[in-house]
């Protein structure tokens, strides 16, 4: 008899957009359904038909737009309604012209939600189930069927959720989910419950928690522990409240963990960071950072005593290597780093250098008193790599173009209508040259400027975007007379990099990251490899995957 395979069920596009602030198109959901595919998910899970008009086109775009390689694509809906004939229900007939080849059921298992919630009698809704899955399993469909609050109800009335599972399963459920609805439950009681229920109905059990106790992740591995071979999440956890299981965390700790290989393929699991990246692109809300295996700190590291070890062994403070998910290790510079630090950073950014040597050793103390004036390099690689560059070159590091003045002024007209212009005064070569721009803000107006003046002497410059900007007041001042640090996105429709300038005057702060932001392109493109050192084959730090700039 062939091995039973582990089911990794995905509900980003029914549960998970039930968060706060997320609201994907029909577009948008074809398009993270194709990038869980190739992930490697067994199932996909598309929403409610016939209960959400946009699921109801999703379903039925689904049909002719989206080819699936790995998973199969399910339709969510409810059990026929009290005292109605399945073959009459609505919502029932929508599940059927979904033409989905998997049908997911959610059923009450506790005795509180069905007298209250559904207003039947315990035994009317055992039959609802009984019928609602024959009906769908004669129809051609694989069912399984979502057991609402299942540990609560299994704590409130044990045998009657038994029951609900063995109606479930005897009607031909291929699994029952047993769901931690109100993600109250801790994993010794889930672990317990789900072994109690394997034991007393021998049914094929999943399981589906949401994350109110912070404990979504460990409940759902100790479901699996317990018994349960049918695992639903969400891309990142999305859903309401605070969210459900996170799928990626999940199945990453299910293969590299508990060695389940049958999960998703290993070749898989290394593009799940680049799975994570798109489907937050595609919904809006990314990853926190600090997410495990995809979070972009997940692998980045800022104490110096952390830096020292890694420089012997990056398994000395890693649990895996990121590679496998994906990911990649970062070195975060900052002032409680020191020179293994600046030497971890330059390596990460492509320059052959040494602890010991005497450019690291400036840059690190440069590091430290710059930090201390209220800069912030963790952010801000560019900046970083501009003063890397400047210690790699002795001091001497020659520039693309050279600052005379420059300034900025606003006025409102009549009307109402503000108008904000910059002017920059620069020399190209000993020759001067000057430019105006005029922009919605005094950091526009010098961005126009600049473009203005450098771009007919250096079109690489055309394509850099100004991506992100935000003002943090430093705590050396009071109110209104306090510096500012400007931490500044830029991207050139590839890459991201990010800058930074500190000031008493936040828009002179502005300008000192927008100019970090320029010299930055040009002398990384125009190279500077004769005066520093720098591989050859080296990767630009701007390479890396995008960080989020905080304030």
């Amino acid at each position: 008899m062939a091995e039973r395979r582990f089911q990794l069920y995905d509900t980003t596009l029914r549960d998970g957009t039930q968060q706060e602030g997320l609201a994907p198109t029909v577009e948008d959901k074809l398009a993270v359904a194709r990038h869980l595919d190739a992930f490697g998910v067994g199932f996909i899970e598309g929403g409610w038909p016939g209960a959400i008009p946009r699921d109801t086109e999703f379903f039925r775009r689904a049909r002719t737009e989206l080819t699936l390689r790995n998973a199969e694509l399910a339709a969510f809906g409810a059990t026929r309604r009290p005292g109605t004939l399945v073959t009459t229900d609505p919502q029932v007939r929508a599940l059927l012209e979904a033409e989905t080849p998997v049908v997911t059921l959610v059923a009450k298992s506790h005795t509180r939600h069905v007298e209250l919630a559904l207003r039947t009698t315990l035994a009317e809704n055992l039959a609802m189930i009984g019928s609602t899955v024959r009906h769908l399993v004669r129809a051609g469909r694989r069912v399984f069927v979502d057991a609402e609050h299942y540990f609560d109800g299994h704590l409130a009335n044990r045998e009657y959720a038994l029951e609900v599972v063995r109606a479930a399963a005897e009607a031909g459920a291929e699994a029952v989910v047993l769901c931690d609805t109100n993600g109250g439950s801790l994993p010794d009681g889930i672990g317990a419950v789900v072994a109690d229920t394997l034991t007393a109905t021998g049914a094929r059990l999943g399981i589906h928690c949401h994350d109110d106790s912070g404990c979504a992740v460990a409940n759902t591995l100790a479901a699996v522990d317990a018994g349960a071979d049918h695992v639903q999440g969400t891309a990142h956890g999305y859903g309401e409240r605070c969210g459900n299981a996170n799928l990626f965390t999940v199945a990453a700790n299910l293969v590299l963990k508990r060695g389940r290989g049958d999960v998703v393929p290993a070749e898989r699991l290394r593009e799940m960071a680049e799975t994570g990246r798109a489907i937050g692109e595609l919904t809006g809300v990314h990853a926190h950072p600090a997410a495990p295996y995809v979070g972009a700190s997940a692998f980045a590291h800022k104490a110096g005593l952390h830096a020292s070890a890694l420089r012997v062994d990056p398994d000395l403070y890693q649990h895996i290597d990121p590679a496998r998910v994906g990911n990649a290790m970062r070195t975060l510079v900052s002032d409680m780093g020191g020179r293994s630090s600046i030497e971890l950073k330059a390596r990460e950014l492509g320059y052959e250098v040494s602890a010991g040597s005497e450019p690291v050793a400036r840059a690190a103390a440069r590091v430290k008193e710059l930090e201390g004036r209220g800069y912030s390099f963790e952010s801000a690689d560019a900046s970083f790599e501009l003063l890397l560059l400047e210690e790699l070159a002795g001091g001497g590091l020659e520039q693309p173009f050279e600052v005379d003045a420059w300034k900025v002024g606003v006025e409102e007209r009549s009307g109402g209508e503000v108008r904000t212009e910059g002017s920059v005064r620069l020399r190209i070569d000993g020759a001067p040259l000057a430019a105006t721009g005029t922009g919605n803000g005094p950091v526009n107006a010098l961005d126009r400027a600049l473009h203005q003046a450098l771009d007919p002497f250096f079109p690489e410059l055309a394509r850099l975007e100004l991506a992100d900007y935000q003002v943090r007041v430093l705590g050396n001042g009071s109110g209104s007379a306090a510096a500012a640090r400007v931490l500044i996105t830029f991207t050139d429709g590839r890459r991201h990099w990010g800058t930074v300038g500190v000031d008493g005057n936040t828009v002179a702060a502005s300008w000192r990251a927008l100019l970090d932001a320029v010299r930055y392109v040009l002398l990384t493109e125009r190279g500077a490899d004769h005066r520093t050192g720098r591989r050859a084959d080296a990767v630009p730090a701007a390479t890396a995957p995008a960080v989020a700039v905080a304030g």
